[in-house]
C-alpha cells in the first residue's frame, strides 16, 4: 500500500435507507456519544456481535449488516421501540440547557474553536497517536456533556498512526492500514446547495484542495481536513495521509494546512468564534490566518489586527523539553510563508520570523511554533502545576529580565473523560451512589458520595474488574499469537494465562526512554522473584508502542519481549501489541495498580493513570505531571524524592530499587492481608480515598469548566472590546507599544532615599521617562518571596514632578519593615489597561 495516495473520493455508500428506522439507527451510528453512552451498544450487538466486538464501530455494523437482517430487526416492536426511544434521548439532550447555559445564560460567548493535530474520540475513528489526542478527545466529550459551546478542527488522515505488530524476534513491526472514510463515522460537509465543502490553500507555485468532513460529538461538532481530493496532484494527496509521518517539510505543510485551512474552514462555515484555543503550537499558523481575516473585515493592518485577534487566543502547551517544540528552517518557511506574508499579511518575511524566534535578527534561529503561539495568544497555559513552572523556565528567554515565576505561563491540570474509561460495573456503582447526571455539572459533592460504599461493595467491583481484564488479555493475546505466525501450542497456552485473584499492575504508554519503561527491568532476576512469588504472586499486563524513527524506544520494548519469552516468566507478564484506546479501556478498568516511571519532570502531565481513578484501580508513579498534585500517602504510592535529577544512571538505579522496595515491604503484603470475609481492609480504604478524592478533581468536567471560567469568559470579553469600533482599541496598543519601543532605552532611575521609622520601610524613587507618558508605565517595589511565598510586588504612588527635569518624577511607597529594607529593589514595568504584561509588552527596568 502506497503511503501516498488512494482513490479519495468515497463511494457513494448504497446503504438501504428506504427501510423503516435506518435513518433513525444511522443518526445513533453517526453520534460518537455512543463512544461513552453505551445506552445503543445492544443495538449494533444485536445486528452482529462478531462486527462489533472487534470494530466497536456502529457505522461499519450499520454498514455491512444485510437487508435481510435489518428488516427483520426493524420490524421487532421492542427493537425499533427502543431505537426511536434512543434517538429521541439524544435529540432531548442535545436541545435541553446543560451547565454551561444554566450558569452563564447572558454570556456572550458563542463558540470556541479547538484546534488539535489529533482527537482521541474512539477506536471507530483511528486519528490518534497519544496524550495530545487523548486530551482532545476528552475535552470535546467533556464540553458537549456540559453545554459549552466548542467547535473542534483537525485533520482526516488516511492511516492515522502506525498499527503495532510484535515480531517472533520480539522487534516492533508498524503497519500503515488504510483509514476509508466510507467505514469512518464521519460525513462529507456540504454546502446548503449538496456540493462538498473545499478549500484551496495556496502553497508555493500550487493549491492544495482541502475537503470538510463533520463529526459529530454529542452537542459538539468536530471538522476535519484532508489533502486527499482528486483535483490535487499524488505527492499532495499525501501531505494529510499520516499522522506524525515524514520529516520537516510535510510536518510544515500539515500544520499549514490545520491552522490556515482550518480558520478558512470555520469562515466558510460563517463560525465567527469569539475563542480559538491552540492545544500545543502545531496549530499556531490559526493566530495568522484570524488576524488577516480581521484585516479583511476592518481594513487594519495586521499589527493592529494581531492586537485584537490575540485577547481571545489561547495557547496550551504540553511539552515539557525544548527539543519537543516544532521549529523549522527559515528557508522553510520563506518558501512556504514569504508569499502569504507579504501578500495576505502585508509584512515582510523578516517581521513573520520574528514572530517565531528569541532573536529576530539571528538569521540562523530556526521557526519556533511555539513562540509564535506565544506572539499571537493573550493567555498561555501548561498542563499540571508542575508543568506550569517547567514551561515558565522554557519560555523565559522571550521574557528577558523578568522572575520566572513571572513569566505569563498559568496551569489548567489535565483531566479524563470519566464516562469514557469507567466500565459497566463501575458505571453502576458510581451511578448507585452519585445519581447518572454525575458528570453533568459541578462534581465537587461526589466525594462525600463515594465515601458512603461498603467495602465488599467496592471488592466486589475489584474482583469482576480482575475477572474481566484476564479474559480479555487472554483472547487478545491469543489473537496476537497467532497472527504473528506462534506454534498452536503457544497460542493454546496464552489463554491459561493471568489468574483473576493475582495481583495485577499495569504498564501501558508510549516507549520513550525519558518514560523510562525498562526501570522495573533495571534486575530482572529481582523482578522474577517479585512476580513469582508462591504465597504473593504478582501479574505484568504492558502495552505500548514505540514512534517508527525512535529506535531506542523500539529497543526498549524488544528488551522486555526477550525477558517475557523466558519460560519461568511467561504465566506471569503479558506485552499486549497494538496499544489503543479499545486495549486502553479493558487495562484501566481491570489493572489493580497502574505504574508510571517518567524521569521528573518530563511528563508534562500524563493521564493514563487518572482513568484507573473512576474504576478504583491505584497509582504508583513518579512525583511528576498530575501525580506532583494528586499524591498523598492515603490514596497511592509514590517514586522519587519530588527533585529533578536529569538523565543520570545511578538515580534510575536506586529509584529501581525504591520500586521494588516499595512493591515488596507495601503494596503486595496490603494487597494480601485480608480480614475474616476475605477483604483487604487497608487496601480497600486506600481504593475509596483514591475514587473519593481524585476522581471529581481530575475529570475532564474540572478541567472543562476551569478552562470556560479561567480563560474561555475572559478571552471572549477582551476580544469583543478589542474588535469594537473595527478595531479601535488595537491602534490605541499599537501606538502604545512602538512608544515603549522608541523611548524604553532612554528611561533611567535616579536618586533613592529609605526611611525606616519603626513599623514600615518609606521609599521615595526619582524616575526620568523622557518624553514618555508616565501612565504608560507602572513603578513597583519588588522583593523575592520567601520560604516558598510568592514575591511580594507594590505598586508605588506617583507623587510629584521633579523640579526641573523633562518628565522626571518622584514615586513613593511604605512597605511593612518586617523584612531588610535591602530585600526591595524598584523597577518599571509597562502598564496599558486591558492588556497582559509582560506577555504582551515584556519590558523591564529594574533599578538594581
Amino acid at each position: 500500500m502506497s503511503k501516498q495516495t488512494r482513490d479519495s473520493h468515497p463511494k457513494e455508500l448504497i446503504l438501504p435507507t428506504d427501510i423503516e428506522g435506518f435513518d433513525s439507527l444511522s443518526e445513533l451510528a453517526l453520534d460518537m456519544r455512543s463512544s461513552w453512552n453505551h445506552a445503543s451498544d445492544q443495538i449494533w450487538r444485536q445486528l452482529d456481535p462478531v462486527l462489533w466486538e472487534l470494530t466497536h464501530n456502529p457505522w461499519v455494523v450499520l454498514q455491512t449488516v444485510s437487508r435481510e437482517k435489518l428488516q427483520q430487526l426493524l420490524q421487532d416492536t421492542a427493537f425499533h421501540k427502543n431505537v426511536i426511544d434512543l434517538v429521541q434521548i439524544r435529540r432531548d439532550t442535545a436541545e435541553a440547557p446543560a451547565w454551561f447555559q444554566q450558569t452563564y445564560p447572558q454570556s456572550p460567548l458563542s463558540c470556541i474553536a479547538y484546534f488539535s493535530m489529533e482527537f482521541m474520540l474512539s477506536e471507530a475513528l483511528p486519528i490518534y497517536s497519544g496524550g495530545l489526542g487523548n486530551v482532545a478527545g476528552d475535552q470535546l466529550k467533556a464540553a458537549s456533556d456540559l453545554g459549552v459551546p466548542v467547535v473542534g478542527v483537525g485533520l482526516l488522515y488516511q492511516q492515522g498512526y502506525f498499527h503495532q505488530v510484535i515480531d517472533k524476534d520480539g522487534a516492533q513491526q508498524a503497519l500503515f492500514p488504510y483509514n476509508d472514510p466510507g467505514q469512518l463515522p464521519i460525513t462529507p460537509l456540504r454546502k446548503p446547495n449538496g456540493e462538498w465543502l473545499r478549500l484551496e490553500v495556496a502553497l508555493p507555485g500550487y493549491s492544495v484542495w482541502l475537503r470538510a468532513w463533520q463529526v459529530q460529538v454529542g452537542r459538539v461538532k468536530l471538522y476535519l481536513l484532508d489533502s486527499n481530493d482528486a483535483a490535487n496532484y499524488p505527492a499532495h494527496r499525501g501531505i494529510t495521509s499520516e499522522l506524525y509521518g515524514g520529516g520537516p517539510e510535510l510536518r510544515l505543510k500539515q500544520e499549514m494546512l490545520l491552522g490556515i485551512g482550518g480558520w478558512r474552514l470555520l469562515a466558510a462555515l460563517g463560525i465567527k468564534p469569539e475563542v480559538c484555543h491552540l492545544n500545543e503550537g502545531h496549530a499556531a499558523f490559526a493566530v495568522l490566518e484570524r488576524a488577516r481575516n480581521f484585516m479583511d473585515e476592518t481594513g487594519q493592518t495586521f499589527e493592529v489586527a494581531l492586537s485584537v485577534t490575540r485577547a481571545g487566543n489561547l495557547f496550551t502547551t504540553h511539552t515539557a523539553v525544548a527539543a519537543g517544540f516544532d521549529r523549522f528552517a527559515p528557508a522553510l518557511i520563506e518558501q512556504y510563508l514569504g508569499g502569504y506574508a507579504e501578500q495576505k499579511l502585508g509584512i515582510t518575511f523578516h517581521d513573520l520570523l520574528a514572530l517565531g524566534r528569541q532573536n529576530p535578527n539571528d538569521s540562523s534561529e530556526l521557526f519556533n511554533m511555539a513562540y509564535l503561539a506565544i506572539r499571537g495568544s493573550g493567555a498561555v497555559n501548561g498542563v499540571s502545576r508542575l508543568h506550569g513552572k517547567v514551561s515558565r523556565h522554557l519560555f523565559e528567554p522571550l521574557f528577558l529580565h523578568w522572575p520566572a515565576d513571572e513569566v505569563p505561563v498559568g496551569h489548567v491540570t489535565n483531566g479524563v473523560h470519566m464516562p469514557t474509561w469507567d466500565s459497566a460495573p463501575a458505571d453502576e456503582l458510581w451511578t448507585k451512589a452519585c445519581g447518572k447526571d454525575r458528570w453533568l455539572g459541578a462534581t465537587e459533592p461526589l466525594e462525600q458520595d463515594i465515601r458512603r460504599i461498603s467495602d465488599a461493595s467496592l471488592w466486589q467491583l475489584r474482583s469482576a474488574a480482575s475477572q474481566s481484564l484476564v479474559e480479555f488479555a487472554r483472547k487478545r493475546l491469543s489473537r496476537q499469537l497467532a497472527a504473528s505466525g506462534a506454534s498452536p501450542e503457544a497460542v493454546d497456552g496464552a489463554k491459561r494465562l493471568c489468574d483473576c485473584n493475582t495481583l495485577t499492575l499495569g504498564f501501558a504508554r508510549r516507549f520513550a526512554t525519558y518514560k523510562r519503561p525498562n526501570l522495573l527491568l533495571h534486575d530482572p532476576e529481582r523482578l522474577l522473584r517479585l512476580l513469582t512469588n508462591p504465597q504473593r504472586p504478582v501479574q505484568l499486563i504492558m502495552a505500548g508502542k514505540a514512534h517508527p524513527a525512535d529506535l531506542a524506544g523500539q529497543a526498549l520494548i524488544q528488551q522486555w519481549m526477550h525477558f517475557i519469552r523466558r519460560p519461568e516468566v511467561r504465566p506471569h507478564v503479558v506485552f499486549l501489541s497494538d496499544y489503543d484506546m479499545h486495549l486502553t479501556e479493558h487495562l484501566v478498568q481491570g489493572v489493580d495498580v497502574w505504574l508510571n516511571t517518567p524521569r521528573r519532570p518530563w511528563e508534562a502531565c500524563g493521564t493514563s493513570g487518572m482513568k484507573v481513578l473512576v474504576n478504583g484501580g491505584i497509582n504508583l508513579s513518579e512525583l511528576d505531571g498530575w501525580w506532583a498534585e494528586a499524591y498523598t500517602p492515603e490514596v497511592g504510592w509514590a517514586l522519587g524524592d519530588g527533585q529533578e535529577h536529569g538523565d543520570d544512571p545511578a538515580w534510575d538505579a536506586a529509584e529501581a530499587e525504591a520500586l521494588y522496595d516499595l512493591l515488596e515491604r507495601e503494596v503486595i503484603p496490603e494487597f494480601y492481608t485480608r480480614d475474616e470475609q476475605g477483604i483487604p481492609s487497608a487496601w480497600v480504604n486506600r481504593m475509596r480515598e483514591s475514587m473519593a478524592r481524585l476522581t471529581p478533581r481530575f475529570s475532564s468536567n474540572r478541567t472543562v469548566r476551569e478552562y470556560t471560567e479561567q480563560h474561555y469568559l475572559p478571552a471572549t470579553s477582551a476580544y469583543l472590546e478589542r474588535a469594537a469600533d473595527k478595531g479601535a482599541i488595537g491602534v490605541d496598543m499599537v501606538n502604545w507599544r512602538y512608544a515603549l519601543e522608541q523611548k524604553w532605552t532612554a528611561l533611567r532611575f535616579g536618586e533613592v532615599k529609605v526611611e525606616t521609622d519603626g513599623e514600615q520601610h518609606v521609599f521615595e524613587i526619582q524616575m526620568y521617562l523622557d518624553d514618555l507618558d508616565p501612565e504608560a508605565v507602572q513603578v513597583e517595589l519588588y522583593a523575592n518571596g520567601v520560604n516558598g511565598a510568592a514575591p511580594e510586588r507594590v505598586e508605588m504612588k506617583r507623587v510629584r514632578q521633579l523640579v526641573g527635569a523633562t518628565n522626571g518624577y518622584a514615586y513613593t511607597i511604605g512597605v511593612p519593615a518586617a523584612r531588610p529594607a535591602s530585600d526591595y529593589t524598584a523597577r518599571l514595568i509597562p502598564h496599558c489597561d486591558g492588556i497582559a504584561v509582560p506577555l504582551e509588552a515584556a519590558q523591564i527596568l529594574w533599578q538594581r
